[in-house]
């Protein structure tokens, strides 16, 4: 739904500097969100740490003209609303928007599974309805609004999470949600240090419900039920029990008044199968078979749809450990409730060879119990779940070591001490909880645990990509936009992981080659601006579905997509068009083809150019300069004829990654950054490694088939591989590294042979080590045969025979203190993968995509 700048104006009391028109389609409180500055309304928040008027001037340059301020402020064609609070007239906006829908409303509140509640009734009720969920846990003063924003035409159903801190929080979620239903999850310790009681915080949750028709909850739970009866809530009160039989749990259903309505009718005694065991989910699963219940699925349809549901995002993970142990972590938060959840779901899982079952636990902070009552319940916990060895970390817990009754316990004043002790290095055939607070650091204790699975990986740097983006920025004037290439999977880094960073770091366009690359970003969630580079006429659909923007570079192609445009009715869809002014690849001709395009567009309103540019062929190097010169005065004349026949700002863009360094005088409106954002230079005066090569022909120790004699000498492993690239890269971050491990080492004898054909034979007895990678992995067949090497112990260990598919074999007899799993480096931090694409007489474009879906993706940063 869009609102005008004056509807919003009235609607949340301000006052108004500025008079440009604007239709107000998203509300924005993070500047790194943005994603359509023209239909955007940007609220300047305040907060402890941060100040949202610092970002008005970037967002105003990213193409934002409408904010909520508390300052007067003006920048020419923008409109300031001036409120005494930007949060409170974000929560008012929110607010009015709510009044606009008599749709069933739920609104869902508790301490623990509110998240998992909601997700499930979207799984329950979505085939039936249209239902507009709180994205994540968007439960906050600011998420709250946002959530409840997300409601259009096509609600029928909204589900909006509510979450607190401290007193006096919740009416103001509670006149911004207003619920017609209300649920509430279970209590528990989060947040009750600002609570003098578990009572008050229950009170203070149940405001939301106070002009709801119907709250539904555990009956079970005395102080609940009290606590309800205490606040005077007048509408109708659906409560669940269960009870646990030989059968398993029986639950039942009591409303209150007796006076039922024809769905809540069906809340009688009902059974379903849940595809999940633990306390948490069964309490969840409840509320969820209430409020589906109440809102009209039938039995039946509960029975087939709770068997089916799927498991929420959790936050524990279970990995194997090194000793036969087993780990469980859920080092992501410490209170005495998610301990219950997670030793709840350890005490569940299956474990045939009886292994002790050990808890590794940091402090519990901000409880709101005193400290012997807070361990007192820790150690009833224990006891009750199974805990076999208790070991404590941190001072208070430490303090409290006679509280604990279970054998042995065993106290550490820090996870360093711990590390440190016989405890540690003592632990075998465990299955073992680690729940901590993050400022512990049990990540360290997991890392040091978990077992080390021999594999190849691509270890992507995120924080490599984005000094990278920042380095380009550097070259950049403050206004020039930057689109990031996230084609080809992100040249093998993984387009997902890396367009969540780009995202989150404020570029302003990313670009991908066909549709379905961009519909996999939208569906994780990117909403960036997305360019397609190379559209296919079939696709013009899903373009439309999944607001992605495609190139036009020719007559034909824009013509059917203006048919398929109208043909869905759509108007003034943003395109890029592509002029080719050198690189006869695709693109109109700036010189012949600009009167008809002209005329083209500005007879139509189906599509709408949003820029237009064209390619260097040659800016990597200098000898193309004169050639890019001509290039750059053929594409400024067209794009400046381009721009004269529309009133919107077209913007320009030719510079791309060796462009915005070799020519930054070009930036114009805004530069295309590709291989540069992974960690190759690609304005280098040294061509894909070249010198490194030069010399290596004869090192290495075996013979090739056709008879061409190689050193028996081995190689030089004092020299420095990769001197001459950290120095000419040394600007740029390696983003991508490609590691495996040493699955086997055998010596063979000379005069032997090592894989397919005899290829490699061996002109002295070595040692040869056999690596998990082939060329089904994206090891090209032409690197074998002493034709190139890979790194182990940071030293050079060239291919020997022909690379098989799914191994490849190395010399490693002239390195030293080898053995079985040790990590082998492919190409990345210290192996350029230019290095690769000189060997092969190629673009280290070919070499990082060639990379196989089949090789795991290992993402960190720090």
């Amino acid at each position: 739904m869009n609102y005008s700048i004056e509807k919003i104006t009235t609607l949340i009391g301000a006052r108004r500097i500025g008079t440009a028109d604007a239709q107000i389609r998203w509300l924005l409180t993070d500047s790194r969100s943005l994603c359509f500055p023209e239909e955007t309304l940007f609220f300047a928040l305040k907060t402890p740490r941060n100040d949202g008027h610092r970002y008005i001037e970037d967002l105003y340059r990213r193409g934002v003209r409408n904010f909520v301020v508390e300052n007067n402020s003006q920048l020419k064609n923008a409109n300031f609303l001036v409120v005494p609070s930007p949060l409170a007239a974000l929560q008012r906006l929110a607010e009015r928007h709510r009044d606009e829908f008599d749709i069933p409303v739920v609104g869902i509140t508790g301490s623990n599974g509110k998240t998992m509640v909601k997700e499930w009734l979207y799984q329950v009720l979505s085939p039936d309805h249209n239902v507009t969920r709180s994205p994540k846990s968007y439960n906050s003063q600011i998420g709250v609004p946002l959530s409840v924003w997300l409601l259009n035409e096509q609600t029928d159903v909204a589900l909006i999470e509510a979450g607190i801190s401290q007193p006096g929080e919740m009416q103001a979620l509670a006149d911004i949600i207003q619920p017609t239903i209300g649920v509430l999850t279970s209590l528990g310790a989060p947040h009750q240090e600002n609570f003098r009681s578990l009572e008050e915080k229950c009170m203070e949750k149940l405001q939301l419900f106070h002009d709801a028709k119907v709250i539904i909850y555990n009956a079970d739970d005395d102080l609940v039920s009290r606590c309800i009866r205490r606040s005077g809530f007048k509408g109708q009160r659906i409560g669940w029990h269960k009870e646990l039989t030989k059968d398993g749990i029986e639950i039942s259903f009591n409303a209150h008044p007796s006076t039922l309505n024809a769905q809540s009718s069906m809340l009688k005694a009902q059974s379903y199968t849940l595809p999940f065991i633990d306390d948490a989910s069964v309490e969840c699963s409840l509320a969820v078979a209430a409020t589906a219940l109440y809102l009209g699925v039938t039995p039946e349809q509960l029975q087939d749809r709770m068997a089916r549901l799927e498991p929420v995002a959790m936050r524990l993970e279970v990995k194997e450990g090194q000793r036969g142990c087993t780990l469980i972590n859920d080092s992501y938060n410490s209170d005495i409730n998610s301990l219950d959840i997670a030793l709840d779901f350890m005490q569940r899982r299956p474990d045939h060879q009886g292994r002790c079952r050990t808890l590794i636990l940091s402090d519990i902070q901000q409880s709101g119990m005193a400290t012997s009552e807070l361990y007192r319940e820790v150690n009833d916990l224990c006891m009750k779940r199974g805990i076999d060895k208790f070991i404590g970390i941190g001072p208070d817990i430490s303090a409290q070591s006679s509280t604990f009754h279970l054998s042995p316990s065993t106290f550490f004043p820090t996870t360093e001490a711990f590390l440190a002790s016989d405890t540690f290095r003592s632990l075998h055939d465990e299955v073992i909880l680690i729940k901590g607070a993050r400022q512990f650091g049990f990540d360290r204790i997991t890392e040091l645990l978990e077992q080390k699975v021999h594999e190849t990986i691509l270890e992507v740097n995120l924080n490599a990509v984005v000094d990278n983006l920042n380095y380009y920025r550097s070259f950049l004037k403050p206004e020039t936009k930057i689109v990031c290439m996230v084609k080809a999977d992100a040249y093998g880094a993984g387009a997902v992981e890396v367009a969540k960073t780009l995202q989150d770091h404020r570029v302003d366009y990313l670009a991908v080659a066909v549709a379905d690359e961009g519909v996999e970003l939208r569906r994780n969630g990117i909403t960036q601006n997305i360019m397609i580079m190379n559209p296919e006429m079939t696709t013009f659909k899903t373009m439309f579905d999944y607001e992605l923007e495609p190139e036009v570079y020719s007559f034909r192609l824009m013509d059917a997509l203006i048919r398929a445009a109208e043909k869905e009715g759509i108007t003034d869809w943003p395109v890029h068009i592509k002029l080719d002014t050198g690189m006869h690849r695709l693109g109109f001709d700036p010189e012949k083809d600009m009167d008809e395009l002209i005329s083209r567009l500005t007879h139509q309103n189906a599509i709408i150019p949003r820029s237009v540019f064209s390619h260097f062929v040659g800016s990597d190097s200098d000898d193309f300069d004169n050639f890019s010169r001509m290039q750059f005065e053929k594409f400024d004349r067209a794009s400046l004829q381009l721009q004269s026949a529309f009133s919107h700002h077209i913007l320009r863009h030719m510079d791309n990654s060796a462009g915005i360094e070799h020519f930054p005088e070009r930036q114009l409106d805004m530069c295309r950054l590709g291989l540069g954002l992974y960690g190759i230079d690609p304005y280098s005066k040294i061509e894909n490694g070249e010198l490194e090569m030069e010399n290596y022909d004869n090192q290495t120790s075996a013979d090739s088939a056709d008879g061409k004699k190689l050193s028996s000498a081995g190689l030089d492993n004092t020299s420095n591989h990769n001197s001459e690239f950290s120095i000419l890269n040394s600007r740029l971050q390696c983003v991508s590294t490609l590691k495996t491990t040493i699955l086997q080492l055998r010596h063979v004898p000379k005069e032997e042979t090592v894989g397919y054909s005899r290829k490699g034979i061996l002109t002295r007895d070595s040692l040869i080590a056999a690596i998990p990678i082939g060329y089904a992995d994206g090891l090209n067949r032409h690197l074998g045969r002493g034709a190139c090497y890979c790194l182990v112990n940071g030293q050079k260990a060239p291919y020997v025979g022909n690379i098989c598919m799914d191994v490849a074999m190395i010399d490693v007899t002239d390195i030293p203190h080898v053995h079985e799993g040790d990590v082998v480096e492919i190409f990345g931090t210290n192996l350029p993968v230019t290095v690769l694409s000189g060997v092969l007489d190629t673009i280290p474009y070919e070499v990082l995509t060639a990379v196989s879906g089949r090789v795991k993706k290992v993402y960190f940063q720090d």
